[in-house]
């Protein structure tokens, strides 16, 4: 542990953990001496699972961009080494960010009354949400839980971005629909940079020509701009926000909303 010698407390403690970090990136294992589970459901990969589980979940989340469960692997097993710890540094560098971790929220039916949500004013945050829920016809619960990322404190980071997915959706107001998803991934990928956002992105292919089109000259200009100047969406306190104006918050964010997904269907079709 030389590197930290000769440094003050906070930055031995800093460099030493930074050590363990990359010694548990080059340390490998095999099946059969698997080490034991760092939280409730975690599953440890060895790198060759990882990689043969994130080469498959990507192609066949193409062929069925519906499957959540080959999504929610895709995005574990390509999130690390690096960008999970990204996405975790930037919550501990934001005041609501090191709540948020202090506090470990979820976002599930239990823990969000859609009975009070909808009695909110009809502009707050929490009556979009819910208004945005029961027109897509989804709900909180629809996320799997993590289980391939190692480190505990980064697992929850990965569940309580997952569970944010449906706030974006009612913050940009884009649907659930394939271009409606593709659009938001995008601009969580621009805002997170998790690389399972981009990789997302290859299922315009399987968009028609007409949305294709829109997406390179409207959505992805949209997604682009606007995840890249917006405050980081993973440090948003969505259970404390319930109440406030989304446009206001909206403006906090730096985000403007995309123009209508479905709207902007219907004019083509009667064009």
């Amino acid at each position: 542990m030389g590197i930290a010698n000769g440094l003050s407390r906070p930055l031995q403690v800093r460099c030493t953990k930074w050590q363990y970090t990359l010694l548990g990136l080059v340390r490998s294992y095999s099946a059969l001496n698997r080490p034991p589970a760092a939280y409730k459901g975690h599953v440890p990969l060895t790198n060759v699972e990882r990689s043969s589980l994130a080469v498959g979940s990507a192609v066949m989340s193409l062929l069925n961009p519906r499957r959540g469960d080959l999504i929610a692997t895709l995005g574990e097993t390509t999130a690390t080494p690096y960008f999970i710890y990204r996405l975790r540094d930037a919550m501990l560098s934001s005041s609501s960010g090191r709540r948020i971790l202090r506090d470990r929220p979820r976002i599930t039916s239990k823990t969000m009354s859609m009975s009070y949500l909808r009695t909110l004013p009809a502009e707050s945050v929490g009556r979009t949400y819910a208004a945005w829920l029961d027109r897509e016809g989804v709900t909180p619960d629809t996320r799997d839980a993590v289980k391939y990322i190692d480190d505990e404190e980064c697992a929850y980071v990965m569940q309580r971005y997952r569970e944010c997915h449906d706030f974006y959706h009612a913050l940009t107001g884009l649907p659930v629909m394939l271009e409606g998803e593709i659009a938001l991934k995008a601009f969580e990928f621009a805002n997170t940079v998790l690389p399972m956002s981009g990789l997302s992105l290859a299922a315009v292919s399987r968009l028609k020509a007409a949305e294709r089109s829109r997406f390179w000259h409207v959505y992805l200009p949209w997604a682009l701009d606007n995840g890249t100047r917006s405050r980081e969406v993973i440090n948003v306190y969505w259970e404390e926000e319930l109440a406030t104006d989304v446009d206001q918050l909206r403006q906090e964010l730096g985000i403007e909303r995309p123009p209508d997904v479905r709207e902007t269907r219907r004019k083509t079709r009667k064009t």
